[in-house]
């Protein structure tokens, strides 16, 4: 089952209104970084390892070169450097996060992102009952007054007025 971290783009951790904010990175090997590298780069967003890729891979290509290495070695060397940007993609994408101070939550395993989703915000939001500040979950304490209870504060009905009832109807049972 594929692993996915979870990482949320504000220093300080979680908070509610940035949950679709939230980036599950999937570890293991990327089949596309591997075949497309610069581009899989570029389309993630990765401009400080696509810099890196560049250079290490001309100043790779140039060092075999000037030892003498033959174009079909050179070519499958460049095969295993492909392999090696497949195996770390997910490694620098969460390198990538990290410096723009994004923060790791949670690691879940889950079968797709989707799944791994669900099981992350699921967990993710039992935790968040016992948050202070949360503003859009209400702690009601117990469970509301009855009318029936001595000794509540809400036992009695209010006293009624010293001029009668107040509303649209001022007599009690009179016509509408």
């Amino acid at each position: 089952m594929p692993v996915y971290t979870v990482h949320a783009p504000t220093p300080s951790g979680a908070d509610l209104r940035a949950t679709d904010k939230f980036v599950f990175v999937r570890d293991g090997f990327h089949y596309r970084a591997m075949v497309f590298g610069p581009f899989w780069l570029l389309w993630n967003r990765l401009w400080l390892a696509l810099i890196g890729w560049v250079v290490f891979v001309a100043a790779f290509n140039a060092g075999l070169s000037s030892l003498g290495v033959g174009r079909s070695s050179i070519f499958f060397a460049d095969i295993i450097v492909a392999l090696l940007m497949g195996f770390e993609a997910s490694s620098l994408r969460r390198w990538t996060l990290s410096r723009r101070n994004w923060r790791q939550l949670d690691i879940v395993v889950a079968d797709d992102e989707d799944n791994a989703e669900r099981r992350f915000f699921e967990r993710w939001s039992q935790k968040q009952r016992g948050i202070v500040n949360d503003q859009w979950a209400v702690d009601r304490g117990g469970p509301p007054p009855t009318r029936n209870v001595p000794g509540q504060q809400f036992s009695s009905p209010p006293p009624v007025p010293a001029g009668g009832i107040i509303g649209l109807f001022p007599e009690p049972g009179g016509s509408r």
